[in-house]
């Protein structure tokens, strides 16, 4: 399996306050970074798989609201964690 419990924590214990902190945007953002790059390659070779297709979309959008919501309320936190991503070019 692609996403383990070990690898779950070890993204928020990188990106988010502690490994217990579920809940932190940054952690959360990391996570669905690599969910999103796991997809990405998932349809690179299964084309016509449109649930795949549909969720990566759903995806994306809840990384953009997260992404816009730490935009919003704590630029500096937004930009470290855009920079740590590299998310922008």
């Amino acid at each position: 399996m692609y996403l383990t419990a070990e690898t779950k924590k070890s993204f928020f214990a990188e990106h988010g306050k502690n490994d217990i902190d579920t809940g932190s945007t940054e952690g959360q953002i990391a996570l669905f970074s690599f969910r999103i790059k796991h997809l990405t390659g998932h349809l690179k070779t299964n084309k016509k798989d449109l649930a795949t297709q549909r969720s990566l979309v759903r995806l994306v959008g809840k990384r953009r609201r997260l992404l816009d919501y730490l935009k919003a309320n704590e630029i500096e936190r937004y930009r470290s964690i855009i920079k740590k991503l590299g998310l922008r070019k």
